[in-house]
């Protein structure tokens, strides 16, 4: 019965809200501007650029190696520390679609 009575209560608050906000109107500038917002922030953890300072974000990844501390055979390439490519463990296992023999 509680469950019931929640429901109708979550209903009844909803379609009163929808009434009370319907008559209002934004000009086209605001809902540009928060759908900017709203791509910025869904967006935020793929950009590759630091929008804000913090200890990480100040030191170089590639550090200069001086001259003398590079062999004579050594080429470029191996002076410039590669970063090492860490994969996030799979939660599940990937499988090829099902296709029906002929």
């Amino acid at each position: 019965m509680q469950l019931w009575l929640t429901i109708f209560i979550l209903l009844f608050g909803a379609v009163e809200f929808w009434q009370w906000v319907q008559p209002t109107s934004l000009p086209m500038p605001i809902f540009l501007m928060g759908g900017a917002l709203l791509a910025i922030a869904s967006n935020y953890t793929k950009i590759s650029m630091p929008l804000h300072l913090d200890e990480k974000s100040s030191e170089s990844p590639l550090k200069p190696i001086a001259p003398t501390q590079a062999q004579p055979n050594q080429s470029v390439s191996s002076a410039i520390p590669k970063k090492p490519s860490v994969r996030p463990p799979v939660s599940f296992e990937i499988q090829k679609p099902f296709k029906p023999r002929d």
